[in-house]
Order: C-alpha cells, then sequence, then structure tokens
C-alpha cells in the first residue's frame, strides 16, 4: 500500500509539471523547444515506468496527454526547420516507421538521419545518376583519346604536352596553381601561340586568342577544346582538390586530352578512363639529370649557394629566414599563404642569383623549374589539411626531383638534417604507393532536386556511391561550414552553391566577417557594388589576409555579376605584394 501511495504521489508531479511544459511548448525558439522535447521524453519514460508498477491504474491518460504534448513540441520544432529551410514535412510523414527511435531520439534526429537519408531512392534521386562518370553526358557521348606523360620530376612531362597544345586549333591548360597558369599563359604568348589567361584572381584575354591557359578550378565544362593539359593529375587523390581533377577527366570536352604527372597515379588512370569508354596512350619519362643522395647530414651553419631547404609550416621556413639572415645570406622564401606575385618576385630573386639560398614549404614541388643544387630536408612531416603525418614517397621524390637543372646543375644533390637522413634515403630507394582513388565533390545537378534544404542535400550526397571503391568523396567540412554561416540569409540554393565554391578559406574569420558583409550589401540591401576591404595594419599576417580578402572583393564581385574597380584590385594587390616582398627580405 504505501508503495502505491510513492507512485501516485510521483504520478501527480508528473501531472503538474505536463501543465507547466504546455505552457513552454508555446515557445518559437528551437533551441528551447529541442530541450523541452528531451524533457517531455525522459518524463514519459518515467511515467512508463510507474505505471508499469501498478497492476490496475486508471492513470494511463497521463502518459496519452505526454505523447500528444511530445508531438506538439515536435510539430512547433518541424514547423520551424520547415520556415528556415522553405520546406513543407510533415511529423506522421517523418517519423512512420521510426516511432520507437522517435521517442528515443526527438523528431529533428529522424528528419536528418532517417527520412531524408531514405529519400536516396524516391524518385527524386533518380537526377544523380549510379556512377560519377555519368554524371557528365555529353562527355559520354563523345570519343576522346588520352596521352598519359607520367614520371618523374623536372623529366618534360609537361613541356612534351604543352607543345601538343599548341599545334592545336585550340585548346586548354589546367594548372594546380595561379603561377603555373601565369608561366604557361607568358610562354605560349612569346611562343606565338595567343593565350587567355584564367584564374580566381584574374582574366587576361587576349585578342584574337584560342588558347586558355587556366586554374583547373576554372575549366568550363559546357565549352569543347581541340586540345587539353591537365597537369599534376597525381592531386586527384588530394582531400580538399583532387575533385576538381576528376571533374576534369571525367567532363572534359576535348578528343585529345595531355594528363601529366607521378607515376603511381597510372592504374587508377586507366581504370577512368576505360570505364568512360575512352582510349588511351601512356608515355613514361625518366631523368637525364641523374640526382644524388648525400649520406652527410646536412649542418644548418654550413650552407652552399643553390640550396633549397625544405620545411612543411610557415613559421619554420620564417624562422630559418630569418637565421640565415642575420648571418649574412640572402634568401629567397616560399610558403602557401604567400601571394602569387610575391612567390614570383621571390623566385626571380633565387633564379637569379640575388638570394643564395631557397626557403620553402613543399610549394616547390609543382610546376616551376628553379637552379637547384641540393634539396634540403628540415622537416620529414607536413599537415595535409587533416592530419600531421610523414612524408610519402612519391612526396619526397616530386620535392628532390627539383634538384638538378641543365646546364647550371648537372646533378642533382639531396639530403636531410641528421634526424630525416635515414627516412629520406628510404623514401628515394622505396616504389611509390600506387594512388587508389580518386576524388569526387557534389555535383550541380543536386540544386534541380526539390523540397530539400542544400545542407541536407550535402550530407545525403556522402552516402551516395558507396560501392564504387576507385573513387571517394571529398571532405565538405567547408562546405557545410559557409552554409551554417549564411543558412539564416535564406538564399536561393543556387546562390548558395555559389558562395560556398568562391575560392576563399571562410573559416578564417576575417574573411567570413567580409562575406556576411557582401552578402547583407547584395543580397539584402541591393547593392550593385561592394565595399572595398581596407588595410588596417601592415605585417605580415594582416598583409597576407588583406590580400585574400582583395581577392574575396574580385570572386564576389565576377561570380554574382557585380559592377567593381578593376584598377583598384590590381593596384592593392601589387600594393601587398611590395610590401609583403619588402617585409620577407627584412624579417
Amino acid at each position: 500500500m504505501k508503495k502505491i501511495q510513492g507512485i501516485d504521489k510521483e504520478i501527480k508531479k508528473l501531472k503538474a509539471h505536463l501543465t507547466q511544459l504546455k505552457l513552454n511548448v508555446k515557445t518559437r525558439s528551437m533551441g528551447v523547444l529541442l530541450n523541452q522535447e528531451a524533457t517531455i521524453r525522459k518524463k514519459m519514460k518515467v511515467v512508463q515506468y510507474l505505471l508499469n508498477q501498478l497492476e490496475e491504474t486508471n492513470e494511463q491518460q497521463i502518459y496519452q496527454d505526454y505523447l500528444r504534448l511530445l508531438n506538439d513540441a515536435s510539430e512547433q520544432s518541424l514547423n520551424l526547420y520547415n520556415e528556415e529551410n522553405e520546406t513543407e514535412y510533415r511529423l506522421e510523414e517523418v517519423i512512420e516507421g521510426f516511432e520507437e527511435e522517435y521517442m528515443q531520439n526527438g523528431v529533428l534526429y529522424i528528419l536528418l538521419s532517417r527520412y531524408l537519408p531514405g529519400l536516396m531512392n524516391s524518385p527524386h534521386f533518380a537526377i544523380l545518376p549510379s556512377h560519377p562518370k555519368d554524371e557528365y553526358p555529353i562527355a559520354r557521348q563523345m570519343k576522346r583519346k588520352f596521352y598519359l606523360h607520367l614520371g618523374e620530376t623536372n623529366t618534360g612531362k609537361t613541356y612534351h604536352a604543352m607543345k601538343k597544345l599548341e599545334l592545336g586549333e585550340d585548346g586548354i591548360y589546367l594548372a594546380p596553381l595561379r603561377l603555373l597558369a601565369l608561366e604557361n599563359y607568358e610562354k605560349m604568348n612569346q611562343d606565338g601561340v595567343k593565350c587567355h589567361l584564367l584564374t580566381g584572381e584574374e582574366e587576361v584575354l587576349i585578342e584574337g586568342a584560342h588558347h586558355i591557359s587556366c586554374t583547373i578550378e576554372k575549366l568550363d565544362l559546357e565549352k569543347e577544346y581541340h586540345v587539353a593539359v591537365i597537369d599534376e593529375v597525381q592531386l586527384i587523390q588530394d582531400s580538399i582538390r583532387g575533385a576538381s581533377w576528376t571533374r576534369a577527366i571525367l567532363g572534359i570536352l576535348s578528343p585529345e586530352i595531355h594528363l601529366c604527372g607521378a607515376l603511381n597515379v597510372k592504374s587508377l588512370l586507366i581504370q577512368m578512363i576505360t570505364e568512360c569508354g575512352d582510349e588511351y596512350e601512356c608515355i613514361e619519362y625518366f631523368r637525364n639529370i641523374p640526382l644524388q643522395f648525400e649520406s652527410t647530414a646536412y649542418q644548418l651553419n654550413k650552407p652552399i649557394k643553390g640550396d633549397a631547404l625544405i620545411a612543411f609550416s610557415k613559421k619554420k621556413v620564417l624562422e630559418l629566414s630569418r637565421y640565415y639572415q642575420d648571418r649574412g645570406f640572402k634568401t629567397s622564401i616560399i610558403y602557401g599563404d604567400l601571394p602569387p606575385e610575391v612567390r614570383r618576385i621571390q623566385y626571380q630573386s633565387f633564379s637569379e642569383g640575388q638570394s643564395e639560398l631557397l626557403i620553402s614549404t613543399d610549394a616547390i614541388g609543382m610546376g616551376v623549374n628553379l637552379p637547384i643544387r641540393r634539396i634540403v630536408f628540415v622537416s620529414a612531416k607536413k599537415f595535409d589539411g587533416e592530419v600531421v603525418r610523414e612524408l610519402t614517397s612519391q612526396e619526397v621524390k616530386q620535392i628532390a626531383g627539383r634538384a638538378g637543372r641543365k646546364g647550371i646543375y648537372e646533378i642533382g644533390y639531396v639530403t636531410g638534417l641528421d634526424e630525416h637522413l635515414a627516412f629520406v634515403k628510404e623514401k628515394l630507394e622505396c616504389k611509390d604507393e600506387v594512388i587508389q582513388q580518386a576524388i569526387i565533390g557534389p555535383h550541380e545537378s543536386m540544386l534541380e532536386i526539390k523540397g530539400i534544404p542544400l545542407i541536407e542535400k550535402l550530407m545525403i550526397w556522402e552516402n551516395h556511391y558507396q560501392d564504387i571503391h576507385h573513387y571517394k568523396k571529398m571532405d565538405i567540412e567547408r562546405y557545410l561550414f559557409v552554409l551554417t554561416q549564411i543558412k539564416h540569409y535564406k538564399l536561393s540554393q543556387w546562390v548558395q552553391w555559389k558562395i560556398m565554391k568562391l575560392p576563399v578559406n571562410f573559416m578564417q574569420m576575417d574573411l567570413l566577417n567580409l562575406l556576411l558583409l557582401y552578402i547583407e550589401e547584395h543580397f539584402i540591401n541591393g547593392n550593385s557594388e561592394l565595399t572595398k576591404p581596407r588595410l588596417h595594419a601592415e605585417d605580415l599576417e594582416i598583409l597576407e589576409i588583406h590580400y585574400q580578402e582583395v581577392n574575396l572583393y574580385y570572386s564576389f564581385s565576377k561570380v554574382f555579376h557585380l559592377e567593381f574597380d578593376i584598377n583598384w584590385v590590381y593596384r592593392e594587390r601589387s600594393k601587398v605584394s611590395k610590401k609583403l616582398n619588402y617585409l620577407l627580405l627584412r624579417l
């Protein structure tokens, strides 16, 4: 009897709490509603437990009352979600078949983890093909032949491919870096082949030109090219940018396509090409200038002119440069955050002998040929965008391969600090690990799917193509971050897609804040011209960020066809680049 009285007392408390919860459910705050849902579900478990303790009871109604309240709160949450995302989901449809999980985890969990992924099997998703190659139907109807120029660094792969491009009636060169796009743009125009330059930072259009040199992200898949060259194709495995190489290989409209890169990507390329029904021919390249490993550990206090010291962080590069400048050595400095104009000045200084030493990250591993006598590994680990890891054998060989220059250094040397010497030797001698997966990114065809917010489409896309093992989906964390930050503006999905694809790192808060300002100015206030970013200080970090702000001003204006001051863009970039170069010379 005492036990029954105690249970009755607890049930009365639950009834009183029910009245208070009914008042709270009327809120318009998603956060409060989700907390209320969680509280109601916990109370329902307690009610169920207490009722199970009683053999006979007239109190079953309390459980039904709590269930109705949970459904009311869930409908409120779903309505707010629908308003925010311009969708029309109904509670009964979302939780059907998932009632037990709904009681455990709530309506938004069911929506995002069960209901929306379930739509993958619905007619909506017939838009998404069953294989990445079929995202490019026009290319699948075209007869294409690939020429694979594969081999070691500094062996003339790109040189031979570019000669084929210059012979074409028209064509396109796709570069991994703006600096390489610029270099080949200049080379083709010098060779008498008129050529445009297209990058995320500029457009230089030459009258009468039928050739294009551009960064790979600028490829227009709707245009046809007689000849195409895709450089540094081993980057197809890069978790952040690799999808651009996959897109180019699968989708470019050209009967003659030259791929340049490392030999360890050969089998993957052949698999992709044959699946597309295309033909291929492979040409392998080997060094004319021998590469010699120095078994004596490098001594930092005994550099020789022509040495290139390789570290894998901006901090280490600047420390080394400061160390040598303090001892009277002139240095050139290269790292990822440097604007292309500054890199070019630094490269030129080293090439012309004004600088004795080159201090660089692995940024020198791609494309640009320099008079380097010896490569020195000061570090053996790098941050790859996800984790800090040891260099692969292919990365070591690609960087080491920059040593030696015909007519200047007939032998290239490679060495390292004492603690890295054995590692470098091992990686130079071992067989490269074969690249087995091409990175793929979300295709814009998903914009045709109606009734699902873009963020959810991307999350569902991550579960698509699960059974095709030689393709791997890119890391979309940055896309999701940007879309979350701009969600409250209620922009069209086309606009959201264009914004998330802008070539800017919005994880940098200054750049994110500028993006939000530009969205306010154009999409909320209706301005046809954006505010120019201002430089507030002149230290190294701020100058680098300001250069990116100028690029955002340019890219946002170009993508959304706004009026902008192109002359100011060029002047500001030039001003920042000169100031950065001045600081690097006086570290």
